[in-house]
């Protein structure tokens, strides 16, 4: 996981609209950056409380974004046509965007989907974690407790528990060759 305070990967990435979305058009605003797949039951799960939370932190000002890694090859569900449908489909509002060369997975460590990186106006980390404690069949209301108290945290001015626990969900699908062994410090 990417250490607490860690300056936020620099990225530039197609969204599904045919725009370039970058780091750099978030210049002082606090920054959500969620790793999703189309077909992840994981996130099949959590998807209706995703666009929720996305339109509820882009109206307090926190900019949301969604990045697709997936092997598209291996796994033609997540290709960028189908990742259009989706983002249709489960009602975001917030640019979901395509890393094709993964190379934006590996900055930022992202090691399942979903994975949440929460970044203060200054795009520093101040959380990377799950959404909740809901897990598919675990009949635990899917409510966005974690990312939702750190996000109102860091909205008033708070500290932040360090206490913070790693997502969990289906492992990013690396391209033949491409899977990190380690991450370089």
């Amino acid at each position: 996981m990417l250490d607490l305070h860690t300056p936020c990967p620099d990225f530039s990435l197609p969204n599904i609209d045919g725009r370039q979305v970058s780091l750099s058009q978030f210049t002082s605003q606090p920054l959500l950056v969620m790793f999703l797949s189309n077909h992840c039951p994981f996130v099949k799960h959590v998807r209706a409380k995703l666009a929720d939370i996305g339109r509820a932190f882009q109206q307090k000002g926190i900019a949301v974004v969604a990045i697709s890694a997936n092997d598209t090859e291996a796994f033609p569900a997540d290709s960028f046509e189908l990742m259009k449908a989706e983002a249709k489909e489960a009602g975001y509002t917030f640019p979901y965007l395509y890393d094709e060369s993964q190379s934006s997975a590996k900055a930022f460590r992202a090691a399942c989907t979903p994975d949440f990186y929460l970044f203060d106006r200054s795009h520093h980390l101040v959380y990377r974690g799950q959404l909740d404690g809901s897990r598919p069949g675990n009949n635990v209301p899917v409510t966005g407790h974690d990312l939702v108290v750190a996000a109102e945290t860091m909205l008033a001015g708070g500290e932040i528990s360090s206490d913070q626990r790693p997502s969990l969900g289906c492992n990013i699908k690396w391209k033949p060759g491409n899977n990190p062994d380690y991450y370089p410090g």
